[in-house]
């Protein structure tokens, strides 16, 4: 996953308002990354996935919130698949194995509570 360099930093965002969707580039056959806010207690992160791009199978210690702002993705969790598409949200569950597939190119915010 690359991170886009050429966008303000998370600092900057702080006070201000902004756009989820221009926080975070597509790019041709990748996924890009952006932290917004990485705390001991949780994290934030924004995501841009290029048509069949994903994140394959594999679990995570805590639950996690995904939000779709643009697009469409599969997102399968404990074998189960469910299409997500802009304005939708799911839970995954801590140590659930889940993964995700871009059915077209998507854009999401990933929220991780360490708790």
């Amino acid at each position: 996953m690359a991170d886009s360099g050429n966008q303000t930093g998370a600092e900057k965002l702080v006070g201000k308002t902004a756009r989820l969707t221009d926080l975070v580039d597509y790019r041709d056959d990748s996924v890009v990354s952006r932290e917004i806010i990485n705390k001991k207690t949780g994290t934030v992160t924004l995501f841009a996935f290029a048509e069949g791009q994903g994140l394959s199978e594999h679990t995570a210690p805590f639950d996690a919130l995904v939000y779709i702002f643009d697009g469409e993705v599969d997102i399968t969790i404990s074998g189960k698949t469910l299409r997500l598409k802009e304005g939708e949200v799911v839970i995954m569950p801590a140590n659930q194995p889940h993964a995700l597939k871009a059915v077209s190119r998507f854009k999401m915010i990933l929220t991780m509570i360490r708790s």
